[in-house]
């Protein structure tokens, strides 16, 4: 069989996947579009499928970030990683479902509905890349991109069994990525396999102009990140802080952490700097940003535009019709907080801690290689479980956030399941620009088979 014969049956067996699938983890697909696409074999992802988060531009497609307020609209140009991955002969197959703006931690803040978690229906997939990560669990695809602004790449990799990616900042031009928190956004990865990850991350990180940004930090050749071997000296928690942490998560935890000692791994019981800061710290921060960042959704430059008799009625009509409740609680709060009288007593301290935070880590890195924590406190919840309590939401991505407050690169590895077959992930975290220490780590790791 050819190759391009070959290609067009995985794609025709992928499509009828994706139809069949009961987890609403894709909201679109463009095989039509790929199966008359031409690819070139010489291409590094030749014949790899990708999903793309739907607050990622694709040209001519739709950008809706599943929010009412943008069901109607079309980008006019590309991603800079779409562009990335086309020369690279990716075959882009479609969008992926996830909370609204990319404001959440299940994936139930969409229009599109809930996405489901692969393992389990009745339970969330995490969030807000809940569908990229559901997507690439359940093989509807080879590979995903999602964006990580507060976990939310690792936090569904973690639910869904997968292998998932927020690089450094600035090491993956955000340009075409739909701005939530724009000091804190990435573009991540989600995979099955460390390989696919490393290969997709080589064709997609490096300096790009079109985003101020972007860092020009040197991005090492394939092969340095395809090299595995394990860190000498890695940070762990203390026993104090793991008493939060499911009783399951920690004894899969303790596995690997003996398997690291056996290895002759220099493990470092540490404190997380500024630990009990981190979930208020980054909630101030991204609320403000989103408020600045959504103010532009206004029902006059994009989207949906509701009829009224004057302008101010246009936008208020507009945008209390166009976003969710979610959406909503993060805007109000978020101009609250940068209102007159109340800047200096959130934001601006929230900015000086987050500092702090950055500094203390700095100093943590300059004896450690990485840091390997668990990535949540607990498996996948129950859909609905959390809805009306943000606060039990929002901690929930307790051990994800520090890693956006510090700009620093962190992957997700799958780490074995619960007695009731849940996933459980656990999450290495490097100094800035030193993913080849992650990747070499969760190499290693995936060779020794663990929990197989």
């Amino acid at each position: 069989m050819s190759s391009s014969n070959s290609l067009k049956k995985k794609f025709s067996s992928e499509k009828k996947k994706i139809a069949a699938s009961n987890t609403n983890s894709v909201v679109r697909t463009r095989f039509d579009k790929v199966l008359s696409q031409k690819f070139s074999s010489d291409g590094s992802l030749y014949g790899k499928s990708i999903l793309i988060k739907d607050n990622i531009a694709i040209k001519d497609e739709e950008l809706t970030c599943a929010s009412n307020l943008l069901k109607s609209y079309k980008s006019p140009y590309n991603a800079t990683v779409i562009d990335r991955l086309n020369d690279a002969s990716a075959a882009i197959t479609g969008q992926t479902n996830m909370d609204e703006f990319a404001m959440g931690s299940s994936s139930e803040y969409s229009l599109y509905g809930s996405v489901k978690n692969p393992y389990d229906l009745k339970r969330v997939a995490g969030g807000s890349s809940g569908g990229s990560a559901a997507a690439v669990s359940e093989g509807l695809c080879d590979i995903a991109l999602g964006s990580d602004t507060g976990g939310s790449v690792r936090q569904p990799a973690a639910f869904c069994g997968i292998y998932g990616l927020k690089p450094t900042y600035g090491r993956v031009s955000r340009y075409g990525l739909v701005s939530h928190a724009s000091s804190f956004d990435t573009i991540g990865i989600l995979s099955k396999n460390i390989s696919d990850m490393v290969d997709v991350f080589s064709v997609i990180a490096g300096f790009d102009s079109k985003d101020a940004t972007s860092s020009k930090e040197k991005v090492l050749n394939k092969k340095y990140y395809h090299q595995h071997g394990l860190p000498k000296n890695v940070g762990i928690l203390k026993r104090e802080v793991l008493s939060d942490v499911d009783n399951e998560i920690v004894e899969n935890y303790d596995i690997i952490l003996d398997f690291l000692r056996k290895n002759k791994v220099n493990l470092v019981e540490i404190e997380l700097p500024y630990f009990e800061y981190c979930i208020a710290t980054y909630y101030i921060l991204t609320m403000a940003e989103a408020s600045s960042n959504l103010s532009r959704f206004d029902g006059i430059r994009y989207g949906s535009r509701e009829k009224a008799s004057n302008l101010d009625t246009t936008y208020t009509q507009s945008r209390s019709k166009g976003f969710g409740p979610e959406v909503k609680r993060r805007i109000i709060t978020g101009t609250y907080i940068l209102s007159s009288g109340y800047y200096d007593a959130y934001y601006s301290k929230a900015l000086k801690v987050r500092r702090l935070i950055k500094e203390e880590y700095n100093k943590l890195f300059s004896k450690l290689d990485c840091i390997f924590i668990p990535t949540t406190a607990s498996p996948s919840f129950h859909l609905k479980a959390n809805l009306d309590d943000p606060m039990k939401m929002y901690l929930s991505d307790m051990f994800t956030v520090p890693v956006n407050l510090i700009g620093s690169p962190s992957l997700n590895i799958p780490g074995g399941e619960t007695k009731k077959n849940l996933p459980i992930g656990f999450q290495i975290v490097g100094d800035s620009f030193k993913e080849e220490t992650l990747f070499r780590f969760a190499h290693s790791l995936e060779r020794a088979k663990l929990f197989e």
